[in-house]
């Protein structure tokens, strides 16, 4: 099937679908990143939890970016890099949407608002502080930086969950559905303030004006957002054969329009935030049928998965890092997670979990991927665009640091929460006759 997809491509773009073109380059990069994914969740160490795929299909893009000859002939242009990225940002932010539980807020209430805004407002604030200081980088490029660092991988953690939950451990305090209601929050509130800081960086005018025009931004994409939610809530018909496709196709469609659409027409920290709130109205309405329409969206994640985290680990040369900034990067992102983890165990604090129980969510909400793939290249696409070199090398930097979150957080955060969760966590005591032992990790 692959030589074959091929051909027909070849038979069709020609010189595109030789070593050297766009088309060529975007399929060997795929197929990598999906073998490396693959070969990634082959390692199995004994009483430890699997490695992400995600972490293969990153490091399968670095290394076909660092090896001399395979660079040579398999380049892909900036533009097609940008445009994959953002459709793979409009998948991940109509997941996002899908996946907000409004019936799991109001449960948890204020814990959940507290775990979703605390530690991301605090690490962003952080980040900025320590980038602006130790990188050198300005003010709203730090915030930048900050809140690419401040969401929490759903892409790791709500697996995690889903194993913990089966082997029923948290479930009574309800610890594992309480991180999979925040890390949706937590996601959406790190790329509204993404898109906000972007804009102001790469606005002309004064400082009020430029804090006006972000946040008139949120207004244009709130405003955008809800009516397009009503709509594809009572259209289609439910009298269609293919209803929950149809509903998948149009928001997806929707969604890609409005990431590209914003850009487009000069407000493009709206459209994230009017992806987001289409899906989450549109999910409301359909209430049960919500999850077949999911499903058919995780399909499409699982293609533009593997091409987000390769192209994001094909943007890293070893020949353009400097030793000082990896130096920099490095102490800029290790203390902020110190104090991501010390806020979030401060966050917990006089909500009913015992000291171990609060050391777990600290812990768990350690690790970073999706957002920081689907964002941290975003800065340096709008720089490129504006053609400074000076703004270059600050995106530059800025996914730098999303680089090595994900290359050191990601594996790390998974093996904590493997590993934290059957000796920190609450076991149900009702469990058949013939259920396994309690085990001292979560295996897969």
């Amino acid at each position: 099937m692959a030589v074959l997809l091929w051909a027909v491509l070849w038979s069709i773009t020609s010189s595109e679908c030789l070593p050297g073109g766009n088309l060529f380059g975007i399929i060997i990069l795929f197929y990598c990143a999906v073998i490396g994914g693959r070969l990634l969740g082959l390692v199995k160490l004994p009483t430890l939890p699997p490695l992400p795929p995600l972490l293969g299909m990153l490091l399968a893009g670095f290394l076909l970016r660092n090896i001399p000859v395979i660079c040579d002939n398999v380049q892909i242009e900036h533009r097609w890099s940008s445009s994959l990225r953002s459709i793979a940002l409009s998948v991940i932010l109509v997941r996002a949407g899908l996946g907000l539980d409004s019936k799991a807020l109001q449960k948890l209430k204020g814990v959940c608002v507290r775990l979703s805004l605390g530690p991301c407002i605090v690490e962003a604030c952080a980040a900025a502080v320590l980038a602006h200081f130790l990188m050198g980088l300005p003010w709203q490029w730090g915030f930048i930086l900050g809140f690419v660092l401040g969401a929490v991988s759903p892409a790791v953690v709500v697996p995690s969950m889903l194993l913990l939950q089966e082997g029923g451990y948290g479930v009574e305090k309800g610890v594992p559905t309480l991180l999979m209601a925040a890390g949706s929050f937590d996601d959406i509130l790190a790329i509204t303030g993404f898109n906000t800081c972007l804009s102001i960086a790469f606005s002309t005018g004064s400082t009020m004006f430029n804090v006006l025009r972000g946040v008139l931004e949120v207004v244009i994409g709130v405003a955008t957002g809800v009516p397009l939610g009503f709509f594809i809530r009572y259209f289609p018909s439910r009298d269609q054969a293919t209803l929950a496709l149809t509903r998948a196709s149009l928001l997806l469609g929707l969604s890609v329009l409005a990431v590209f659409g914003s850009t487009r027409f000069g407000v493009p920290g709206s459209g994230g935030l009017c992806t987001l709130v289409t899906a989450f109205l549109a999910g409301l309405g359909w209430s049960e049928e919500k999850g077949e329409v999911g499903k058919i969206i995780a399909v499409a994640w699982d293609i533009f998965q593997p091409l987000l985290f390769g192209l994001i680990g094909a943007e890293v040369s070893v020949a353009s890092l400097r030793p000082d900034t990896v130096g920099f990067c490095v102490a800029t992102l290790g203390t902020a997670v110190l104090i991501r983890i010390l806020t979030t165990f401060l966050m917990v604090c006089f909500a009913g979990f015992n000291i171990k129980e609060k050391l777990f969510i600290s812990f768990a909400w350690l690790p970073k991927a999706t957002v920081q793939a689907a964002i941290g290249s975003v800065a340096l696409d709008m720089a490129r665009s504006h053609g400074e070199e000076q703004l270059e090398r600050y995106g530059m930097d800025v996914l730098t640091v999303a680089f090595l979150a994900i290359l050191i957080t990601a594996p790390i955060g998974s093996l904590l929460i493997g590993l934290l969760g059957p000796r920190f966590l609450q076991k149900l005591e009702h469990q058949n006759e013939d259920e396994a032992p309690q085990q001292t990790s979560v295996q897969l």
